[in-house]
């Protein structure tokens, strides 16, 4: 049929409702918990399709207590038992680890987590559902969906550095507002996607939960077809977008962009960096599923190489397909010599459990894509930013404008 990305791979006009198969189905380790007790009340001990099901330990990866790892141990034994796709800890955060060849355009993909519209960037329709729903789709192997209508984001220019596709994802974000666009597809197109990275597209699409939107789409174009041919998928067809209707339709013009931050305690409480530089911060955090990519640490590494950071600084990588990319190119080297502190792979401190929880009052400076009252530790400040600005705060211990000087 013909229509937006979202109602093609769905095969319905928006505003129907559909039963889908669903392709890839996934959760991690806290999800799986809850998703492992619905099915017991439902009575159901057998996956449907085992083939097709992810168990990705990424949040608290290692567990941080004995509560914690006896609940991973029970995940653990059903995973073996179901026979699913496992990934252990230190493996990578679900939405990377999906990203690393598993999803394909096309496919409808659901996972158990809320920024599973992440892997909207390969032109595929992804989005996040609950544990009970999840458990629903273990038990049947499809779901249903209401077709949602669509927002065209239409990016037009080039960003030149230090703009990033973070700062992109941000100016989005501000646009639209935390519920601009609830219950709608984000259909990012342009000239300024079609210039982006496999990277920047996934951090676009990560993002698009932040305006309350159900998925956001890219579609699959020939750098798609590059990266995934990196990891066997020969063949794969580029999607060439229909004549159709959006909802509505705003344009970005990436020329223009300057650095962006969110500032506590809202995602799209979006500003210009210049307007809160100088503000002291206490931690600067790079990494989780927005931007803990190889091209992320790359670009950190060039910031501080040679240099000593001025505020403790954490840095998680995605996954461990990152970590050793990261370690053959030799930044992860760069990155530890300049004084910051290295994670195994996961979700790091994003959702406040370990590995840099903030204390009372004091204040992070996260490439991470949300900045909730209290989510990083209780009585903490969040902003956000790219990894550019991150990288520039780290060197001053406060928050800093990166200029082209910074990127080298």
């Amino acid at each position: 049929m013909r229509g937006t990305l979202a109602e093609r791979i769905l095969g319905a006009p928006a505003g129907e409702y559909v039963d889908r198969r669903v392709d890839r189905a996934f959760c991690h380790d806290g999800t799986g918990v809850l998703t492992l007790e619905a099915l017991r009340s439902m009575g159901v001990d057998v996956v449907a399709c085992p083939d097709r099901t992810y168990i990705i330990f990424d949040h608290i990866s290692p567990a941080n207590n004995s509560t914690t790892s006896g609940l991973q141990h029970e995940v653990r034994e059903f995973a073996a038992a179901q026979g699913v796709h496992f990934s252990e800890i230190g493996g990578g955060i679900c939405h990377q680890v999906m990203s690393e060849g598993i999803v394909l355009p096309g496919e409808v993909v659901v996972g158990a987590d809320s920024h599973s519209c992440t892997m909207g960037a390969f032109g595929a329709f992804a989005t996040g559902v609950g544990a009970t729903d999840m458990a629903g789709v273990l038990a049947s192997g499809s779901t249903w969906f209401r077709v949602p209508s669509t927002i065209a984001v239409v990016l037009t220019g080039r960003a030149a550095p230090p703009v990033e596709p973070k700062d992109v994802a941000l100016a989005c974000v501000g646009r639209l507002g935390a519920d601009g666009a609830t219950y709608q597809a984000l259909e990012f197109t342009g000239e300024g996607v079609s210039g982006m990275s496999m990277d920047g597209r996934l951090t676009l699409c990560n993002m698009a939960v932040e305006t309350g939107a159900k998925a956001g789409l890219c579609y699959a174009d020939e750098t798609t077809c590059r990266y995934l041919a990196g990891f066997g998928h020969q063949g794969i067809e580029a999607q060439v977008p229909d004549d159709c209707s959006y909802a509505d339709e705003i344009g970005i013009d990436l020329s223009d962009l300057p650095p962006l931050v969110a500032v506590p305690h809202d995602v799209d409480s979006v500003c210009e960096v210049e307007r809160v530089a100088g503000t002291p911060i206490d931690q600067v955090f790079v990494g989780t599923c927005t931007n803990g990519r190889y091209e992320d640490l790359m670009r950190f590494a060039s910031i501080v190489r040679g240099r000593k950071v001025a505020v403790r600084t954490v840095v998680v990588p995605a996954s461990r397909g990152v970590l050793m990319q990261a370690l053959g190119a030799g930044i992860y080297a760069e990155i530890v010599e300049a004084g910051c502190v290295v994670c195994p792979p996961g979700c790091g401190p994003c959702l406040g459990a370990h590995m840099g929880v903030l204390g009372e009052g004091e204040v992070c400076l996260s490439t991470a894509n949300r900045n909730f009252r209290n989510r990083m530790g209780v009585g903490g400040a969040i902003y956000l930013s790219s990894v550019a600005t991150a990288g520039a705060s780290a060197l001053t211990g406060e928050i800093t404008v990166p200029e082209d000087e910074h990127v080298r």
